[in-house]
This record gives structure tokens, sequence and C-alpha cells, in this order.
């Protein structure tokens, strides 16, 4: 987030900046004419800099769609993360062209997110707490799991060690928390078997839509 605001602030200097410059033509009224323009210009690229920073588009879709890009420090990712939404993202910035850009990133969790309804996640019942100690609770729907775990900061690759399922996540930043990602076959293992409500038919859906991606990574948005 100290990123993005970053940007804005200097997005912000730069438009206030150019609104303030007038051109002179030899006529007052035409100069005050072009600094009105250019104020109402300013003004108008400036509320929609604002607004997106606001609501987290635009400064923060395309890191976020693609994996290692604004990586994850260890530290950053201790703390308790509650489920938001559907989270994807893709591999590298050449597998997210070739599914279609942001449009298809979009369109991916549009669609699982009817499927994550009917498994009834929500934020009560589906959360993953990372201890500084290197151990791990989760819910998933309501059914828990601890253990180990393991974080590499280079590849943003996490390695969840339990007493009935071992597996490999990865994690990327969002503009508002997280997302936790698996590969599409090792998801519908977890949704087989920690989602009380998973039908052969929600998990087939599920995995059809990630088997239409290359380099597809698709799992949980959180938030504290």
């Amino acid at each position: 987030m100290k990123k993005s605001f970053v940007g804005v602030a200097m997005a912000v200097l730069l438009v206030t900046s150019c609104g303030g410059v007038g051109i002179n033509t030899g006529s007052s009224s035409a100069s005050s004419s072009n600094s009105s323009a250019s104020a109402s210009n300013g003004g108008s690229v400036l509320g929609s800099i604002i607004g997106s920073a606001a609501n987290g588009e635009t400064l923060g879709n395309v890191i976020t769609s693609v994996l290692g890009i604004d990586k994850l420090s260890q530290k950053s990712l201790v703390g308790t993360w509650k489920y938001k939404g559907p989270g994807c993202a893709f591999t590298s910035n050449n597998t997210l062209a070739k599914a279609g850009g942001e449009v298809a990133a979009a369109q991916i969790k549009e669609k699982l997110a009817s499927h994550y309804s009917k498994l009834g996640f929500n934020s009560s019942n589906t959360y993953i707490t990372f201890n500084a100690d290197g151990t791990f609770a989760a819910k998933i729907d309501g059914k828990s799991m601890n253990g180990n775990y393991t974080y590499d900061e280079s590849t943003a690759q996490i390695k969840l060690q339990g007493l009935f399922l071992n597996f490999t996540a990865y994690a990327k930043r969002n503009a508002d928390g997280i997302g936790i990602l698996f590969e599409s076959k090792k998801i519908l293992t977890i949704i087989q078997t920690m989602a009380s409500m998973s039908t052969n038919e929600t998990v087939g859906a599920i995995g059809n839509i990630s088997k239409n991606y290359d380099g597809v990574r698709v799992g949980f948005d959180l938030q504290k």
C-alpha cells in the first residue's frame, strides 16, 4: 500500500504542477482561459487517480495478477487472514497476456465466486493464521488444520505441512490483503478434503475453470 500511495503522491504533484503552467499567447484573457482549462483537466485527471487509489483499482491490478512482482515478506505474512473472495494470479506476464490480460483474471474470479458461494466459504469459517515461529492454524469451511510452514520470499512459495495434508501454495500481495493460491489439482484436493458441501459437479466445474488457462493459480483472497 505504501508503494501505491507514493505513486499517487507523485501523480498528484505532476498533475498539480502541470495544471499551474499557462501558455502566454499575448492575451491575458487567453492565458486565463488556458489556465482554467488546464486546471479543469488537471482536476479531472487528479480525481480519476484518487478515485482509483481509493477503491483499489488500476494501481494494483497488474501487480496483483502476476505472481512474484510485488513480493510479500516473511514479516508481512505473519498474522490472521480471513476469507474475502476467490483469488487468482498467473505465473508470468506472458501467461497473463496469453489468457487475455486483466479481463481474463476478473472472469476467472467471477466464475469461481459462484462455486465458492455454493461451498459456503466466508470470513467466519475460512481463514489462516501464520505465526512467527513457523507454525500455522487454519480453517477451511469450518474444518480445522494446523502444522508447520516455510516461506521462500524469492519464489513466494509456502510449504504447508499438516497431519493429513501437505501442499505448496503461493502468496501474493493484494491492495487490501494477500492471496493464497494453488495449482489447479491441489486446490481441488483441498476442496474435496475440507469443504463439507463439495460435490463432484462443483469440484469438476472449478477444475474446468483453471484447466482452460495456462499458468494460472487459484485459491483465496484474504484480509486481516
